[in-house]
C-alpha cells in the first residue's frame, strides 16, 4: 500500500472515501483560540504538544543543548499545554542514558528550564503555558548503560518470542510498592521545579500499562481488575494527596493496547484484538473520582504496533490497515471515553497522519465532543508553529507538515540516537540520520 499524508482537506475527503472512514469536520476553527480550565489553572487554547522524547538529556537527567533547543521552539509555537517528555523517577527505569530524569538534587536546572518555557511563550505569544512533567518507569523497555536492562511485569511471548526474559527479572510486589513511593515522590518534586502538572505515565507497555493487562500475574499486582489497576490508581492517589491546590496530577493512558487477551488490555478473551474499551472506562471514571480533571489518551504500543500508536506513511513494516483507520479508531475511541466523563477534560492523539486535512477534523471533533483538546506528537518536531497558525490562522502550512515518514524514530532507535525531524530540521537532525541509521 502507498500512502502519502494528505496535504488539505480535499486530499483526506478522497482517502477517506478510499479508506470507508468518515471524521467530523468543521470550517469554524475559531474552537482551537478557546480556553480550557482544569481545576484551578487555564489552559490559553485547545492545542497540546505531547510528550516527545529527545533522548538528548545529560546523563545526569537534565535538559542539554538540543533539550533546550527544542522547547524553546515548542514555547515560541504557541501551544497552550505542553507535556514534557518522559522524565524517570528511577535511576534503574530510565529508557536509555540520556532520558530525563528528575531528583532531589537536580531541580534548580528544571526549575530553569520550565521557566524559560513560561517566558519564550509569553514574549512570543502573550501567555503562558501550562507545563506538565511525565514521570515514567520504562519497565522492559529499561536501558540506563544503554545496554537493555528490562524490569517486566510478566513474560510477554508476544513480544519475547523464542527467546523469554528470565524471570528474575520479573518485579516483585515489594519492588512494585517502591516504584509508587517514586512516582508520589516524582510529582512532588515536578511541582518543586516550577510545572503545573505531572502525569503518572501508564502507556505504551512501560511498567505502569503493562500491569494494565497482568491477567496472569500472581500476587496484588495482578489477576483482577482491581490488582491489576493497583499500581496506577495509589499512585495517583498519593501524587494528589501530596499536591497543591492548582497543581494538575494527570496521565497519558493506554484504552487499548492492539494484542489478544491475556496479553492486551482494552481487548476481551476470545475476541482477538477488537477493541472493549469498558475496561478504560471503568478506569477513567475511577480516576475522576479520586480528583484527576485531565487525561491524555492513546493507544498502541511504537515498538510493535505503531500503525495503532501512530499511523505512518512508511515504516517499519508493510500497513497491516489503511493508516486512516488506525487513525479512526484512536479518535474514535477516545470519543467514547469523553462521552463517558463529559465533565473531564480529554486531549486526543495519534492526529498527525491527517496532515493538512487535521484542521477541520479536530475542529470538528473537539465540536462535536470527541475530544476537548488536540494533542500532536511527531508533527511537533516537523512544524513547531503548528499551535500558533492553528489559532491565529485556523491553517496549516503544507510546506511543514509531518510526513509521517518514521525517520525520527529510525534515529531514535540507534545507540546514541536522539531524534528530530530530518526532513522539515534537516540542519541539525539529517547529519545524524546518515551517520547513526545511514552509517555514512
Amino acid at each position: 500500500m502507498t500512502v502519502q499524508v494528505p496535504k488539505n482537506r480535499e486530499e483526506l475527503l478522497k482517502m477517506q472515501e478510499e479508506a470507508g472512514v468518515v471524521f467530523p469536520h468543521s470550517d469554524d476553527t475559531s474552537v482551537f483560540g478557546e480556553p480550557l480550565t482544569v481545576g484551578g489553572r487555564v489552559i490559553p487554547n485547545r492545542i497540546c504538544y505531547q510528550a516527545m522524547e529527545g533522548c538528548d538529556s545529560t546523563e545526569g537527567g537534565v535538559p542539554d543543548e538540543l533539550t533546550r533547543r527544542r522547547y524553546r521552539r515548542f514555547a515560541k509555537g504557541g501551544a497552550g499545554l505542553i507535556w514534557y517528555e518522559a522524565t524517570a523517577v528511577l535511576p534503574e527505569g530510565r529508557a536509555n542514558p540520556r532520558q530525563s530524569y528528575i531528583t532531589e538534587g537536580n531541580l534548580d536546572a528544571f526549575r530553569r528550564e520550565v521557566e524559560e518555557i513560561k517566558k519564550t511563550c509569553l514574549e512570543e505569544n502573550g501567555y503562558e503555558p501550562v507545563v506538565i512533567c511525565q514521570l515514567t518507569h520504562s519497565g522492559r523497555y529499561s536501558k540506563p548503560e544503554g545496554v537493555p536492562a528490562p524490569l517486566i511485569a510478566y513474560n510477554n511471548p508476544i513480544f519475547e518470542k523464542d527467546n523469554p526474559i528470565p524471570r528474575d527479572r520479573i518485579v516483585t510486589d515489594e519492588y512494585l510498592d517502591t516504584v509508587k513511593e517514586a512516582l508520589v515522590k516524582g510529582a512532588a518534586l515536578a511541582e518543586r521545579a516550577g510545572f503545573d502538572g505531572a502525569d503518572v505515565k501508564c502507556c505504551h507497555r512501560y511498567l505502569l500499562s503493562e500491569l494494565l493487562s497482568a491477567y496472569e500475574r500472581e500476587g496484588r499486582y495482578g489477576g483482577s481488575f482491581e490488582n491489576r489497576t493497583r499500581l496506577f490508581r495509589e499512585a495517583v492517589e498519593g501524587a494528589i494527596a501530596g499536591a497543591g491546590r492548582d497543581f494538575i496530577i494527570t496521565t497519558r493512558m493506554n484504552a487499548y493496547d492492539g494484542f489478544p487477551h491475556p496479553y492486551g488490555f482494552g481487548v476481551n478473551p476470545g475476541e482477538g484484538i477488537t477493541p472493549d474499551f469498558s475496561e478504560a472506562i471503568k478506569l477513567v471514571k475511577i480516576l475522576g473520582e479520586k480528583g484527576v480533571r485531565l487525561v491524555d489518551i492513546t493507544m498502541g504500543n511504537p515498538y510493535f504496533n505503531p500503525h495503532v500508536n501512530r499511523p505512518f506513511a512508511k515504516g517499519g513494516y508493510d500497513h497491516p490497515e489503511h493508516p486512516l483507520f488506525g487513525v479512526y479508531r484512536m479518535l474514535e475511541g477516545i470519543g467514547q471515553i469523553k462521552r463517558a466523563v463529559p465533565d473531564m477534560a480529554v486531549i486526543s492523539s495519534g492526529i498527525s497522519f491527517l496532515g493538512g486535512g487535521a484542521v477541520g477534523v479536530l475542529a470538528g471533533a473537539i465540536r462535536e465532543g470527541w475530544f476537548d483538546m488536540a494533542g500532536f506528537g511527531r508533527q511537533t518536531l516537523a512544524y513547531p508553529d503548528v499551535a500558533k497558525d492553528l489559532v491565529t490562522k485556523g491553517e496549516m502550512d503544507q510546506g511543514r507538515l509531518c510526513l509521517a515518514c518514521g525517520k525520527c524514530t529510525e534515529i531514535m532507535r540507534q545507540k546514541g540516537g536522539t531524534p528530530g525531524c530530518v526532513v522539515r530540521d534537516g540542519a541539525v537532525y539529517a547529519p545524524l540520520y546518515r551517520e547513526l541509521v545511514l552509517k555514512k
